[in-house]
């Protein structure tokens, strides 16, 4: 353990001859007591995830700087469009629970007009919900077969018996709750006038992650780095945010099992999509597949940036490498956006994941109306809205849920305009079926 003493007190003697950088940015911000600025590129942004920036720009095992996607909003600990790097140690809760959570979208060679009728959509919906679990702890009635789970408990049979789990095979190619949704869209012109040159083709997306696996595996990890921490009294503002050194076994091992989590995350989204496909094929027989793209927003990958080898910690941000390409959805009823990136070194090479909420849950629950949530949706094959499951308490209860409606979330259009410096988008969808968990 005497190990981890010494790392922290060399990360906090590193970190505050930091003070004096300058970066310019939409704004940054340095004040007494940060060893780091705080970068953003937010418009505006929440006080509660303002101070979780500041919380770990004290933080005495982060890099460099924190930065701000344009979607940032309060998240558990660290805000969620958030982005850090740090020398040899990890952060659960600044990847989040769940692990692996991104998108896949696929491009197709169908017109839009094959989908133009409304009946035709509900009816290739129902037809989805038929191949594809949907919704909160909703699972397949049998285990699921993956080569990945004897691998997984091959190499780390010490920690078999905490995953994968009966659950975790039931889980695999499902969708999930919240804010997880499965989108028949079609293309625009960048600019939203119109249809693109050539004619409006349709796109599938899927928006899930790891389950209940990755939750299961933050909150394993994290009580181990809390223990950790408040034992070594480390000088955290938040204890939300206590690491792990990754020398160190219990590092080691939480970078390893987010690993399986993000190859779980990635096969459960491959399975709806191939799913998808076939539903796709039976309602329109000559459709081809042109591509299919596939990526995760809450991760930690080890990486250069400022010439170190860093782990830097995406929570609810996308890696937005030179020319990767990414995609940044929407809300249910709004835009989403191919993208490819620019490399911006300020940002950690990311940028955003959505369009990020503006309205928590119980807000969007009890202030909305249905009707302007429903006038939203015009036009858009979609569930409507379900009676609010939070906890069943409060003010939201007996209330619908209105937590999903677009009203809820930032304005995308604003987003992508705040991060041209960060991505270039490629391509412009709209929804024309959405569905939610």
């Amino acid at each position: 353990m005497w190990k981890f003493y010494i790392i922290y007190t060399f990360y906090t003697a590193k970190q505050n001859n930091l003070k004096e950088g300058k970066v310019k940015m939409k704004w940054e911000k340095i004040e007494d007591g940060w060893t780091m600025p705080v970068k953003s590129w937010c418009e505006s942004c929440e006080e509660g995830a303002v101070k979780q920036a500041a919380n770990l720009a004290r933080h005495p095992a982060l890099f460099h700087h924190v930065a701000l996607m344009p979607d940032a909003h309060l998240g558990y600990g660290m805000p969620i469009g958030g982005v850090i790097a740090a020398e040899d140690a990890v952060i659960p809760a600044a990847v989040g629970v769940d692990i692996g959570c991104g998108m896949i979208a696929t491009e197709t060679d169908i017109p839009a007009e094959r989908f133009a009728d409304m009946s035709f959509r509900r009816a290739f919906q129902e037809r989805l919900k038929e191949r594809i679990p949907v919704g909160e702890g909703v699972s397949h009635n049998e285990t699921q077969d993956w080569e990945g789970f004897e691998e997984y408990t091959e190499n780390n049979g010490v920690r078999s018996d905490l995953w994968p789990s009966k659950l975790d095979r039931m889980n695999l190619g499902t969708l999930g709750g919240g804010n997880h949704f499965i989108e028949l869209q079609k293309t625009t012109s960048l600019d939203g006038s119109g249809d693109p040159d050539g004619g409006a083709k349709v796109w599938l997306m899927i928006h899930s992650g790891s389950r209940n696996l990755g939750k299961r595996i933050e909150e394993h990890y994290h009580r181990i780095a809390n223990r950790l921490c408040t034992r070594f009294r480390v000088p955290l503002a938040d204890l939300d945010l206590a690491f792990l050194p990754i020398a160190e076994m219990d590092g080691h091992n939480y970078f390893t099992d987010m690993l399986f989590a993000l190859r779980y995350a990635q096969e459960n989204r491959r399975r709806m999509m191939e799913a998808m496909k076939e539903t796709v094929a039976e309602f329109v027989p000559e459709a081809n597949f042109v591509r299919t793209i596939d990526i995760h927003h809450n991760y930690a990958a080890c990486e250069e940036h400022f010439g170190k080898k860093v782990f830097v910690h995406r929570k609810g941000a996308t890696s937005a490498k030179l020319d990767e390409i990414g995609i940044i959805p929407g809300s249910m009823g709004t835009a989403s956006y191919i993208v490819h990136g620019l490399g911006n070194p300020d940002s950690f090479m990311s940028c955003s994941h959505g369009a990020g909420r503006r309205m928590s849950r119980v807000a969007a629950s009890t202030t909305l109306t249905v009707e302007e949530c429903d006038k939203a949706m015009d036009g858009i094959v979609c569930e409507r809205w379900h009676k609010y499951r939070g906890f069943g308490k409060g003010k939201a209860k007996g209330r619908l849920d209105l937590s999903e409606a677009p009203q809820a979330y930032k304005d995308i259009e604003d987003v992508i305009a705040s991060e041209r410096d960060l991505v270039e988008p490629l391509v412009r969808l709209v929804p024309l079926a959405s569905l939610k968990g």
